[in-house]
């Protein structure tokens, strides 16, 4: 990305605070005015002093002159503190309101991409943190030195320059050919360094996933004791970083010297020059100075340059990677206008094919089912069989890569997909808990539900007297509950949005056997007169369904009641034989037989 693409794309956050950027450009001219006062006031009095003493005069005769640059100086120095600080303030202004429109447009466009986009290579969580983080940091960082450093700079260069033209064409020159070989260093030491930044950028980028992966596996990294393993690869990722950031600041510190030696190479052309012209007599003694000090101000911005394109080039490799997953259109969700008055629940799969984004192989092929409105239908199959893609697409996460997906006669994706999701209830073997109390988490099926409903639901989910137990009971944080509790608030959650669909993939695979028997009976309370899709290795789920498909491989290979598939003695037969020897039924059977 090119600063004018940058620039392009940032206007239209900078636009609705345009008052702020006139008012910042005003203190900026003025501040380019004062800044020149010290090399005027130093010629003055250099030239002053040196004509008294010429004339043999002293202290009593140049009183005046010291109370005019006093004078002088302080008023400019007042001034120089109101322009700086509001120059500050209005920056820094800036860059917040700029840095909050940023970070919540992103927000709010993240949230509408489709599950695709968040699976895809290089879009895990910790690294779309960075991108985000660091894109925001690095362009609202750049807006506001550019009002506060680097416009302030150039605009004291450009009158300094114009005042050194005007007292003296050549000495002028001179300061005029300086800053295009100081600018052409400083571009190449910009290209040196672009690579290692971007390389920089992405072993950043890994080593915050990195760290985010061992933060959520902790216990499974203690339990196989492998945090020698986990640090070492860390410590590669920081020595990469580490060695691109020394070869950066190598390469930095050459440019660097050579900058300051062209700069001082002006100084001393300028030095020679006006004192020839003081030596034959065109310039005072006070224009050697004043020539210096105004190639000082004419040189400051060159001699930040370096920082500048630091801050810049940080903006433009950030910024990139920012604005890729702003404007990622194509990941977008794709929803229709179809808001039906009832929904039955019927759906209808015909010849879908699917394979996951970036993925080769294929995850799903020719599936082809018929779920009926107001019965319950389970999946079945070992792992890996694409049970839960399937609900994925049914709940429209996926689109198929080719069939068709119908509900109540229409395709899926004519359905408005948050009214298609308002319609749909799912609970997943392992539900997201958000950081709040319990009652929001729950309030989460329904934001708009009295807390009689919120309660009720809890109950439903026989979590209600646990909560009551609690210090704070309601209001307690729901991250503090163990993972079966959590599950049960998960439960309440759906009980509360009360959807005519509901999707249940392995919802008490994390109970112990009473919350399991407890959540059974409130999913059969719930089951009655509404769709129900169940992934479950529980045997008691999968026989009460009225009908059942047996997935293996990305393939439906058998489908039917339980007794008709059992007799098939296929795949479902072999899965329902091993469940029942899991649970070792002969000696359940006896030991029941025996309590009689």
């Amino acid at each position: 990305m090119s600063l004018s693409q940058l620039f392009r794309k940032l206007y239209p956050y900078v636009k609705p605070y345009r008052w702020l950027v006139l008012f910042t450009l005003i203190l900026t001219f003025i501040g380019s005015l004062t800044a020149q006062v010290n090399a005027w006031v130093l010629r003055y009095t250099v030239d002053q002093i040196s004509m008294l003493l010429e004339q043999g005069k002293g202290l009593l005769e140049g009183k005046n002159i010291l109370i005019v640059i006093s004078v002088i100086l302080i008023g400019k120095e007042i001034i120089n503190a109101v322009i700086q600080f509001g120059q500050k303030y209005y920056g820094e202004k800036l860059r917040i309101f700029v840095s909050r429109d940023l970070a919540q447009t992103v927000i709010e466009k993240v949230l509408t991409y489709q599950m695709a986009f968040f699976t895809s290579g290089g879009n895990q969580p910790g690294k779309l943190q960075t991108r985000i983080d660091r894109g925001i940091e690095s362009i609202t960082r750049l807006v506001q030195n550019f009002f506060i450093d680097i416009l302030p700079l150039f605009a004291n260069s450009f009158v300094a320059l114009l005042m050194m033209f005007n007292a003296n064409f050549y000495v002028g020159l001179i300061g005029l050919l300086i800053i295009p070989v100081y600018f052409y260093v400083s571009v190449l030491q910009a290209e040196k360094i672009k690579g290692a930044r971007r390389q920089i950028r992405e072993l950043r980028e890994n080593k915050s996933q990195g760290i985010l992966g061992i933060l959520e596996s902790i216990t499974v990294i203690k339990s196989f004791i492998r945090e020698e393993i986990e640090a070492r690869k860390q410590l590669k990722l920081q020595n990469d970083l580490t060695d691109n950031q020394l070869r950066t600041r190598k390469v930095s510190f050459i440019f660097d010297g050579l900058k300051s030696f062209i700069e001082q190479i002006g100084v001393v052309f300028i030095i020679i020059l006006t004192a020839y012209f003081v030596l034959v007599g065109e310039m005072t003694i006070g224009a050697i100075m004043f020539h210096i000090l105004l190639f000082n101000n004419v040189s400051a911005p060159i001699r930040q340059l370096h920082r500048i394109y630091d801050q810049m080039n940080d903006a433009l490799i950030y910024s990139e990677s920012f604005f890729d997953i702003l404007e990622a259109d194509s990941e977008t969700e794709q929803t229709g206008s179809y808001r039906p008055e009832h929904v039955e629940g019927k759906f209808e799969v015909h010849n879908v094919n699917f394979t996951y984004p970036g993925n080769e192989e294929p995850t799903l092929f020719d599936i082809n089912m018929e779920i009926a409105p107001g019965k319950i239908t389970a999946l079945v199959g070992l792992s890996g069989a694409g049970k839960s893609t399937m609900i994925n697409l049914l709940d429209k996460f996926y689109r198929p890569v080719s069939g068709e997906i119908l509900l109540d006669g229409v395709s899926l994706q004519e359905y408005d997909t948050e009214f298609l999701r308002d319609h749909i209830g799912l609970v997943l073997q392992k539900n997201h808990i958000f950081n709040g109390t319990i009652e929001e988490n729950i309030r989460y099926g329904n934001p708009t539900a009295s807390q009689k409903e919120v309660e009720e639901a809890a109950r439903q989910s026989y979590i209600h007297d646990q909560i009551m137990e609690l210090p704070h009971g309601y209001n307690t944080s729901a991250l503090a509950l163990s993972g079966g509790q959590q599950q049960k608030i998960a439960i309440a959650r759906m009980f509360l949005k009360n959807p005519p669909i509901i999707f249940l993939d392995e919802p008490t695979a994390s109970l112990d056997a009473i919350s399991t028997e407890q959540i059974k009976n409130s999913l059969d309370a719930i089951k009655k007169n509404r769709t129900v899709i169940i992934i479950s290795h529980s045997i008691s789920q999968i026989i009460d369904s009225d009908r059942i498909y047996v997935m293996k491989e990305g393939q439906v290979v058998e489908a039917g009641t339980h007794e008709e598939i059992y007799a098939m003695e296929g795949t479902y037969k072999e899965i329902f034989d091993a469940m029942a020897r899991s649970l070792n039924i002969d000696k359940i059977s006896h030991t029941l037989g025996n309590n009689k």
